[in-house]
């Protein structure tokens, strides 16, 4: 069912002079979680928001919000993050020298613990910490930027993790972000992926919210 699809709209891609709103916004417009990408401009060619702003906007929406850390190290600003409201953070395996530490750490707090895999990034790089995972988060383009093109060769991952985490029998998130709009959405689903991150294709898009977070539910055949 279409409705098994979490849609999870990156404020990336809202007018950063109102996120306060844009998250008030995209809740209302059936968001089943909020993704919020943190960059450094050293792990990444970009710098966008800290804990400060993940704090503000924590009153404005009851919804899970989805922390994408593109920051090295990470380990060091995990505590601010998930005091800011965090419910799942996010991290890629070469932000810091001990994945199965960063995870446990994450753990420690009482939240869910993702890993972001870039495009170039093998998926067996889980393989001994797939028992300490809650999401998997697909990277569909280089990250760094909003707006990108979606890298098809990620739909063999996708699919190689979607058997990677059946075969766990444990219940993990397979998430996708970049590229991400109605004609591609339905491709990931059908490789194995069960939640969608969305920028331009959700507050870009032609049509109102709702009806942009609607398409890509509306994806899956």
């Amino acid at each position: 069912m279409p409705n098994d699809i979490l849609i999870s709209p990156s404020i990336l891609s809202a007018d950063f002079a109102a996120l306060g709103q844009a998250v008030r916004d995209i809740d209302s417009a059936g968001a089943d979680m909020i993704h919020v990408d943190v960059m450094d401009g050293h792990y990444v060619p970009n710098i966008t928001i800290g804990p400060a702003v993940v704090k503000a906007l924590r009153p404005h929406s009851a919804k899970t919000f989805d922390v994408h850390l593109m920051i090295t190290p990470a380990d060091p600003m995990i505590g601010a993050f998930v005091d800011a409201g965090s419910d799942i953070i996010t991290v890629h395996p070469d932000a810091g020298p001990h994945l199965h530490r960063t995870l446990q750490s994450i753990k420690a707090h009482g939240i869910k613990a993702g890993v972001a895999l870039n495009p170039a990034t093998s998926p067996r790089v889980l393989d001994h910490v797939m028992d300490s995972l809650d999401m998997i988060l697909v990277m569909s383009v280089n990250p760094g930027f909003g707006g990108q093109s979606f890298i098809p060769s990620q739909l063999a991952k996708i699919a190689e993790l979607r058997a990677m985490i059946d075969a766990t029998g444990r219940d993990i998130i397979l998430e996708v972000d970049g590229g991400v709009n109605p004609q591609t959405a339905q491709d990931c689903i059908k490789a194995g992926a069960n939640a969608l991150v969305a920028g331009s294709a959700v507050f870009k898009g032609a049509g109102t919210y709702s009806e942009n977070i609607a398409a890509l539910r509306g994806s899956q055949t």
